[in-house]
């Protein structure tokens, strides 16, 4: 009966990479403090992420910079009464800049920094564990640009993205809970003699890691000036695709019990698997106002094509893994975020900011999973330039992220070891094969970040 049974055991697996909430707006240290605005900006070399149009009003011959930041979340998950915490290690997004002159209307620059990326640790045990464990995501992003200003108040910019990254993710593969009651019903048959129950412990744990092949994408802006005050501007960063085409997959048992009476799941262990997921399209709208000498105010409205990322596949090379192969829905909505910002030069030298964000989250709520907690979320920050001597800043922003939190939400999951259990029981005893695991989800974060700006 356990071969029959545990033959299917993985196909039950829901191998979900970090869903929603991976997109990264806390890149630049000098634009944190100001909620992260910057598409209707002149911000020198800086402006190749925000929107490429902005290089083209770089004055200087050089201009040099680099933020450094730390994400630090937490997110809380709340099941039957009790609050599980996750155990998460620091983010740190990075953008470094240099943009130059060639000509007085032609600009030329190249930036490389972590447009996506997430990281979260529910830990192996908690009850959730059947859907993740912990998730690990980096994309980096190279992007060469070049803008052209077409007139004293136009420009245009055009980047190409070259993309690259990798993906570690683990979780359980078999619910305790059901676990547990194969594992009595074995020990009543004597085939289990000294039984060990998990009561909640993991039996066992896949591991699937992988970098992802090169991908390419454009980003292109345009901004104008109305006058001397009023600066609009408009970018498209497109979508581009990560694949892994040949990722690693290995298995872990919480003992030598599991690892006997599930001993079939070892036909994933040391298999690759290939998977790919989108890294969906950004459309930034932006304005900013300079209503008195020294004070600049920004807004930027940001739409996010979420909607490509219709399901999750994940294909296992090796054709005796084929039966485990997965197609998980996700149907996820495009969503805006909204920022807006201001600057006030107190003297030459020192600069004040502070800025709020609002950003809105793409998640079904059919296909809620723990794996990122999607969420709308508050986030004020602060932040303030110091300049040392002429041409040199150091840049300091400090964002807290506030999720407004979500109520029983759920995501069902098949169990195929019950049905096959079910087999084996009276019709009073039936298990249910299909589960749902229903919790509330509280999330936020602190991020400082730093940097430096050099020019001449």
């Amino acid at each position: 009966m356990i071969k029959i049974v545990l033959g299917l055991v993985a196909s039950a697996m829901s191998l979900s990479a970090v869903a929603e909430g991976y997109q990264v707006n806390t890149l630049s240290a000098r634009q944190l403090g100001m909620g992260h605005v910057g598409t209707g900006m002149h911000l020198g070399a800086e402006s190749m992420f925000f929107n490429p149009a902005g290089l083209g009003y770089l004055d200087k011959k050089l201009d040099l910079s680099g933020s450094f930041t730390g994400v630090f979340p937490t997110a809380k998950a709340t099941v039957n009464g009790t609050t599980y915490k996750t155990s998460n290690d620091p983010s740190t997004p990075i953008m470094v800049n240099a943009g130059f002159s060639i000509y007085d209307n032609l600009k030329a620059g190249v930036s490389f920094y972590t447009p996506y990326g997430s990281g979260i640790n529910w830990t192996d045990n908690w009850p959730g564990a059947v859907l993740s464990q912990s998730v690990s995501l980096k994309v980096f992003t190279l992007q060469p640009t070049v803008s052209w200003r077409i007139t004293d108040r136009l420009s245009i910019g055009a980047g190409l993205t070259v993309n690259w990254g990798s993906v570690d993710l683990n979780k359980g593969l078999v619910d305790p809970a059901t676990s547990d009651i194969m594992i009595g019903a074995l020990a009543q048959s004597g085939v289990l003699p000294n039984p060990q129950f998990y009561n909640g412990v993991m039996p066992a744990s896949i591991n699937l890691s992988g970098k992802s092949s090169v991908s390419c994408g454009f980003n292109v802006g345009v901004m104008f000036d109305i006058n001397e005050k009023v600066t609009v501007g408009a970018s498209y960063r497109s979508k581009v695709k990560m694949s892994v085409d040949a990722g690693d997959a290995s298995i872990s048992f919480a003992n030598a019990q599991a690892q006997l009476i599930l001993n079939e799941l070892n036909v994933l262990n040391a298999t690759n698997f290939a998977a790919s997921m989108p890294c969906p399209y950004v459309l930034s709208l932006g304005v900013s106002w300079k209503p008195i000498s020294g004070l600049t105010l920004a807004l930027d409205g940001r739409l996010s094509g979420w909607k490509t990322y219709k399901s999750l596949d994940i294909e296992f090379l090796d054709p005796l893994c084929a039966a485990y192969n997965q197609h998980i829905e996700k149907n996820y909505n495009n969503c805006w975020a909204f920022s807006v910002g201001g600057e006030y030069a107190i003297t030459n030298r020192f600069d004040i900011r502070a800025g709020l964000m609002l950003d809105t989250s793409p998640c079904n709520e059919k296909h809620y999973n723990p794996e990122t907690p999607g969420m709308t979320k508050i986030e004020p920050s602060v932040g303030f330039s110091f300049k040392p001597f002429n041409g040199f800043a150091i840049d300091f922003g400090m964002m807290y992220i506030a999720g407004l939190g979500v109520d029983n939400a759920s995501c069902s999951y098949p169990d195929l070891l019950a049905a096959k259990l079910n087999a084996q029981l009276p019709a009073a005893a039936q298990l249910p094969v299909v589960k749902t695991f229903t919790a509330d989800y509280k999330v936020h974060a602190f991020i400082p970040s730093i940097g430096l700006r050099y020019s001449f």
